[in-house]
This record gives structure tokens, C-alpha cells and sequence, in this order.
């Protein structure tokens, strides 16, 4: 079905942060399969866990164990400090798998119509309550009676969210993206994470993040809420977490991590062995290769180096970012840099109508970061000089 606007190349293989279509054309992937894989593609350790796994067993479903969903679910657990993980195949379901868990922590405890706060301009997926809580009044155009049970505010506005509190007694959750990305690459207030902490704690609501694209990685940390030290009570993961093998999770900690049980929720490949061997494979790589710090020191290099570049420049609106987590807004729409980009072998992506969105491989290099650095800011400058 024609769900997508695809762009005029086909990719045949790929290797580090290199793409090759079927002319034999090299492209710079600064996108990553939109924040997927932060290894690069064909890295031996994805390769050589998919073979083992996959010469060894793929699935046998969630009605027997499954010792590497343990191993993975353990391993994430430690290292986000958390209790327990469910298992699912992408972003949207870890985030469907949130929303059920508060709604049903909510009913337990005597709440009817339970409300979760959500924001303006964020994304959390294209299921039915998923593209409900999503804050872009795109995505839900036509797919009308819209789910129930979501509180919109602006982002990063803490009193908004104090008003609502006042206002509407039913709230159980904050629903939130750390940066948002498909939003704008918008970075929050310093505070913002920990005043909503402690709104949760005052009003006995539970804190979601959702780091399906924000987290393993991308931002610099391994969970980009670790920047503020705002720990949640509930948060999602995906894309990053695969390399490309689909896979998300659901965690949490205290309460939250008992609500699900037998019978309320479930998936048939959700935490099959392949997906999480690989998802361990990921894991251990970012951490062997000390690639969470390439991250930060590059997407360092990367604001500076736009900003010496672009800063000046009339119409660029805004540099931002965090990690390789980048946004360059423009004062107008720039969707026709992307296939600009294309042709000079550049794989970017704007989001927002006005903002080019950068999401490179967590590999990148220097000799890559300055050659991502001449050929977009040279695209960009070209795009604003001749409109």
C-alpha cells in the first residue's frame, strides 16, 4: 500500500555509516534508519548474533521461557534501574503496552476515567492510542473516533501542567518525550524533567518516558532523561535498541512494574530469542566500544561546527541538539533538501516542515562528521541563497 512518499533509490548493502544503491551511488547515512541503527549497518556483532541465533532458535512464544529475553530484560533492567521489562515488536506497541499499564494501575486504585497528560508537537506512534496521545493533528486526520483519555499541554511548560493538575483530577500519568524528535529536535528547560518528576510524586501520577527515539545512546547517555537525573516511573524503548531487528520494551520500576500480569497484556513475537540476543549484542556493543561517548563528543563537534558554519547565515533559525540528536530550523519549509541531499549522497530528513533532522550512526567518525558538516552546510546555504 502506497503508505509512503518514497524517495527515487534503492539500497543494496551497506557497511558502517556508508549506504550503496543499486547503481553502485555511496551515500553518507545521517539519519540511520530515522535513529535505528546506531551501530551502522552490517556491523559483525549484530551479523554474528542474528546467525548464531537464528542457526540455533527464533521463536517459541511467550508461553514457555525464554533465556534470552532474561538475559536482555536483566541487562536493561540494571542499567536503567528498573524492575521489570515487557517485551514488544516496535515503538508504538512499547508505548501501548505504557498507556494499558497506567489506565489499569489507575483503575485499581479507584480511578474511573483515568487521564493521561501528553504534549503539543510529540509522536508516540500510528496505533489507535498511540496516534491519539500525539500531539500532531496530522497523523490523526481521518481516523476519527480518536481514543479517550489524553490531556494535551504545550511542551515544556510546567505551568500548564500545574493548571491541569487543578483543573482535571482524573490525570494518573505524564505521557513525555525527553527531546522531541519527530517534533523538531525541541530540547527542553534544564528543570523541566525534574519539575515533572516532582508533579508525579506530589500527585501520585506516574512519569513515562518515551525514549523509543532518544534512548540507547543517540543523546550522548544511555537514556537521554540520565541528563537531568529525573528517573521514571515507566519507559519505553525501541528502534536504536534492534539496530534494525524489530524490537521494543516497555520498563518500570516499584508499582508500575507489578500492574501487568497473567493474561492482561501480551505478544506473540514480542522478546523472541533472535530480537533479544541481538538486542544484547547491541547493548554490550555501544558499551565495549565506548560509542554512548562517541556520541557525545561527536554530536559536540557537530553543534560547534553548523554553528560556525550556518550560525550567521540569514534564515537558519535555530541550531540545536543533544548527542548525535540534531535539528537545523530553517525560516521556511526545506522538504526539498532532502532529495538535494540524495543526490550529493547525503541521506538527511527535515521533520516539522522547516527543520533538517540529523540522527547519524553512533560510529560516526571525524572524517565523516566534517565531510556531514561541508556537504549540508553547503546544501543549505545554496537552498537559502536561491529562494
Amino acid at each position: 500500500m502506497a503508505t509512503y512518499k518514497r524517495l527515487p533509490v534503492t539500497f543494496e548493502r551497506g557497511e558502517g555509516v556508508w549506504l550503496w544503491d543499486t547503481d553502485g551511488k555511496r551515500y553518507l547515512d545521517a539519519l540511520s534508519g530515522i535513529a535505528v541503527c546506531g551501530l551502522g549497518h552490517a556491523h559483525p556483532a549484530v551479523r554474528d548474533a542474528i546467525c548464531a541465533q537464528a542457526g540455533q532458535l527464533i521463536h517459541t512464544s511467550n508461553l514457555y521461557g525464554i533465556a534470552e529475553q532474561e538475559r536482555l530484560g536483566t541487562m536493561l533492567a540494571e542499567r536503567a534501574g528498573m524492575d521489570r521489562v515487557f517485551f514488544a515488536n516496535s515503538g508504538a506497541e512499547a508505548n501501548e503496552a505504557a498507556i494499558k499499564l497506567a489506565r489499569l494501575h489507575a483503575h485499581r486504585r479507584g480511578i474511573e476515567n483515568p487521564a493521561i497528560l501528553v504534549a503539543e508537537h510529540s509522536f508516540h506512534g500510528r496505533t489507535l492510542a498511540t496516534l491519539s496521545a500525539t500531539g500532531n493533528r496530522k497523523v490523526q486526520a481521518g481516523f476519527e473516533p480518536l481514543v479517550q483519555g489524553f490531556v494535551r499541554v504545550p511542551y515544556d511548560d510546567i505551568e500548564a501542567v500545574e493548571i491541569a493538575a487543578t483543573n482535571r483530577p482524573n490525570i494518573v500519568a505524564i505521557l513525555i518525550e525527553p527531546i522531541q524528535g519527530e517534533g523538531g529536535i525541541n530540547i527542553p528547560s534544564p528543570d523541566y524533567l525534574a519539575r515533572l518528576r516532582a508533579i508525579c510524586d506530589r500527585e501520585g501520577w506516574l512519569l513515562i518516558y518515551d525514549e523509543i527515539q532518544t534512548g540507547m545512546g543517540r543523546t550522548g547517555r544511555l537514556f537521554a532523561h540520565e541528563h537531568s537525573g529525573a528517573r521514571p516511573d515507566v519507559m519505553t524503548l525501541a528502534k536504536g535498541l534492534g539496530n534494525g531487528v524489530p524490537i521494543g520494551a516497555c520498563l518500570a520500576r516499584g508499582a508500575a512494574a507489578e500492574v501487568l500480569t497473567a493474561g492482561t497484556h501480551g505478544s506473540t513475537f514480542g522478546g523472541n530469542p533472535l530480537a533479544c540476543r541481538v538486542g544484547r549484542a547491541v547493548l554490550e556493543t555501544l558499551e565495549s566500544e565506548a560509542l554512548i561517548e562517541n556520541a557525545a563528543r561527536q554530536g559536540d563537534y557537530l553543534l560547534t561546527a553548523f554553528n560556525e558554519a550556518l550560525g550567521q547565515i540569514k534564515g537558519v533559525v535555530s541550531i540545536r541538539g543533544r548527542g548525535l540528536m540534531l535539528g537545523i530550523e530553517l525560516d521556511r519549509p526545506c522538504a526539498e533538501l532532502v532529495p538535494a541531499a540524495l543526490d550529493a549522497g547525503l541521506l538527511i530528513n527535515v521533520t516539522a516542515d522547516r527543520v533538517v533532522r540529523l540522527l547519524p550512526p553512533l560510529i560516526l567518525a571525524q572524517p565523516e562528521a566534517d565531510q556531514l558538516v561541508q556537504t549540508l552546510s553547503g546544501l543549505i546555504r545554496d537552498y537559502l541563497t536561491d529562494d
